[in-house]
């Protein structure tokens, strides 16, 4: 009676196994399409993408693709922290979205001591600009896409002078950050920021690919494994110089 009730409990065991296992492998299909993710908990290259809207200190509508900029600065203290991360990558597609937010993400980025190596894939527009530029090297891909435009503010505006110079010195922080860690100049940056024409219903400029890197915003074109390679160069250069 007893060896009856283990093999029934063994067998129970079992099925909540294989349960769990079928629940992960339909979980993986619905959210990634894909029967099995791809892992490598060796890796010595700390992965981070920023999509959708720089979300930053007001909540955005729960339709909107977001990232939140208090997920990415600890997991940026982190990855520092981390001895085993040696390298960071950094993949962008984002349309931009609170100033202050992006340009939190973007100082940090800079001031990593460990190689930094940013992607632009679809799209870094807006405030995504000084993220895509704050690392030590920079990609575009061929197709990818920057808008370059001024400072746009919503809700209630105080029609005052105060509140226009307190514009424009924002519009500055971004405008010297870019031009501190890009080769593009002030004044091209500028001229791109404030053409019209080109955008409708807006001034400013779209980029595509080899053009950002022409203006000297983005380094070089190049896909994934153009970054990757650079990355691993740069991890390469700082041991030797250890």
């Amino acid at each position: 009676m007893k060896e009856d009730t283990t093999k029934e409990q063994g067998q129970e065991r079992e099925g909540e196994e294989e349960g769990k296992k079928i629940s992960a492998a339909i979980e993986a299909v619905t959210q990634l399409g894909q029967s099995t993710v791809p892992t490598n908990s060796e890796s010595n290259i700390f992965c981070m993408t920023i999509i959708g809207q720089v979300e930053g200190h007001l909540i955005l509508p729960p339709q909107n693709k977001t990232t939140k900029y208090e997920h990415m600065i600890p997991q940026l203290v982190a990855a520092e922290q981390n001895s085993k991360i040696e390298g960071v990558l950094i993949i962008l597609n984002t349309v931009g979205g609170d100033v202050e937010a992006g340009l939190a993400i973007a100082e940090m980025i800079s001031s990593l001591s460990k190689p930094a190596v940013t992607l632009v894939l679809g799209g870094g527009h807006s405030i995504g600009v000084p993220i895509a530029v704050a690392g030590h090297y920079s990609f575009i891909a061929e197709t990818a896409t920057m808008t370059i435009h001024p400072i746009r503010l919503t809700g209630l505006i105080i029609g005052v002078p105060q509140s226009f110079e307190y514009m424009e010195k924002m519009q500055e922080r971004v405008v010297r950050f870019v031009t501190a860690h890009s080769a593009v100049s002030e004044q091209k940056f500028k001229q791109l920021m404030f053409t019209m024409g080109e955008l409708t219903r807006d001034i400013g400029t779209t980029v595509i690919g080899a053009d950002a890197v022409k203006h000297g915003l983005i380094d070089e074109v190049g896909g994934l494994g153009a970054a990757m390679k650079k990355l691993n160069a740069l991890i390469e250069q700082r041991k030797k110089g250890e």
